[in-house]
């Protein structure tokens, strides 16, 4: 029997008709069928309307500006495609990135490495490549320096990689002193470097610390071609947040979800949670970056960047990834536990990476009945894997379905492309790999899929 409509907390994703429309389909049931597993769905149109927001909010502001894709974000192929044919740049970190994204029609000169401690071989093929390298520390440099002059190859692009002042702890980049001593060496290598700039990783989302930083970068810029060095570019890094929902949602969610609403009465810290809900997100976090002014300065950032001649870069993931895909389970069994159901599904958590970062990826998965009923009332239920572990659980939450699942049934998990389908993958129990279908188009009856091209 339902229990009645209690103070279950829910997360509904913000409207998203491409993915609604593949959805009502009948696609995903034919999919699933057909692949006998879990699956991700890709949709790449959504990639390519995200990439131009993102420029578009270049454009208004005056600020010329390079979008390079976080590979990191998501493996598949398709992002890298999509980037080649919209004339943007990808960020890496590997040999093997580079090499997906050179495979996959992205010229070296577009590529950004970013990392620490990069592996030789990758400063060598980076070099040859003609690709963009953020520098994070002084032995990185000295090794960049003297694969240039032993390696037979051009010059090195770099950007030198500053600690936030903000962040003193943060593992990447370099302070004050390390950046005095790597622009000295930059001017003593001449020709075998073009220092073109500075780059920064700042964690978290907030704008105001994010500005202050570009600013005093672009002061670094000016005094770099003091110099004599090029420095004409600053990379902000990603930290473009994206909303999975409204506002008034999260906040609700926040004021009432405890530790009953979850499966073995399960406690997270909220501080832990993703900020499923920003006020500034994707494009419109870009346009209100621009528009700050940095603390000590008289001027927006854009106005700093425009008259400094200063080009803006940025590596996002998650901004181009939001709502370009989602992820499909089968549920394998139902249990009925004292006031909610357990759900086992076909898969696991490590299809869900936020499960792995002591948290819970929250926004409500859809429920598409494999034999319709009506049955009214809500149905709690939380979602388990089809392992061996207690603790792969996909979701804790107690989730308000008003349908009763049912074995068979689907849960499509929304809005997984951004760092959610495959940070965490293992073929644990020699369980295969979720394949990903790319749904080229949705403006049709029948969307037409192929699998992506990435099969590593």
């Amino acid at each position: 029997m339902a229990v009645s409509a209690g103070p279950w907390p829910t997360l509904p994703v913000v409207p998203d008709p491409r993915a609604e429309a593949v959805l009502s389909s009948g696609l995903i049931e034919e999919l699933s069928y057909a692949l006998g597993g879990p699956f991700h769905f890709l949709l790449p149109d959504t990639f390519d309307t995200n990439l131009r927001a993102l420029r578009e909010a270049l454009a208004e502001a005056g600020v010329d500006g390079v979008v390079y894709f976080a590979k990191k974000a998501n493996k598949a192929a398709v992002w890298i495609e999509r980037s080649a044919e919209g004339g943007a740049g990808v960020d890496i970190a590997s040999v093997g990135e580079l090499r997906e994204t050179l495979g996959h029609g992205v010229r070296g000169e577009d590529i950004v490495v970013t990392g620490p401690a990069k592996d030789p071989a990758l400063l060598r093929l980076a070099v040859r490549h003609g690709a963009l390298i953020a520098v994070d520390a002084l032995d990185e440099l000295d090794a960049l320096i003297t694969t240039v002059r032993t390696g037979r190859v051009r010059r090195a692009r770099l950007l030198l990689r500053c600690l936030p002042p903000a962040q003193p702890h943060s593992r990447f980049g370099m302070n004050d002193t390390e950046l005095a001593t790597a622009l000295d060496r930059c001017v003593r290598a001449g020709d075998a470097v073009r220092m073109e700039g500075f780059s920064f990783h700042l964690s978290g989302y907030a704008i105001q610390p994010r500005a202050d930083l570009a600013g005093q970068l672009v002061d670094l810029c000016l005094k770099a071609r003091a110099l004599g060095l090029d420095a004409d570019r600053v990379s902000i890094g990603g930290g473009l947040a994206v909303s999975y929902t409204d506002a008034e949602s999260w906040c609700a969610f926040l004021d009432v979800q405890n530790s009953g609403h979850y499966h073995a009465d399960r406690t997270f810290d909220t501080a832990d949670f993703y900020p499923y809900h920003s006020p500034h997100a994707g494009a419109g976090a870009l346009r209100t970056l621009l528009a700050t002014r940095p603390e000590g300065y008289g001027q927006s950032l854009a106005g700093l960047l425009r008259d400094s001649g200063v080009t803006l870069l940025m590596e996002p993931g998650r901004a181009l990834l939001d709502r370009a895909g989602a992820t499909v389970f089968r549920i394998q069994g139902v249990k009925d536990r004292a006031g909610y159901q357990l759900l086992t599904v076909d898969g696991t958590s490590l299809s869900l990476s936020e499960q792995w970062f002591n948290s819970e990826y929250l926004p409500d998965p859809y429920l598409l009945p494999m034999n319709p009923e009506a049955s009214a009332g809500v149905w709690p239920a939380a979602v388990g894997a089809a392992t061996c572990l207690e603790s792969d659980m996909l979701t804790w939450r107690k989730i308000p379905f008003t349908r009763r699942p049912r074995a068979g049934d689907l849960l499509v998990y929304p809005n997984t492309a951004g760092y959610q389908m495959d940070s965490n993958e293992s073929a644990f129990h020699d369980l295969a790999l979720p394949p990903k279908v790319v749904i080229d188009r949705t403006d049709r009856d029948r969307p037409r899929w192929r699998l992506d091209r990435h099969f590593t």
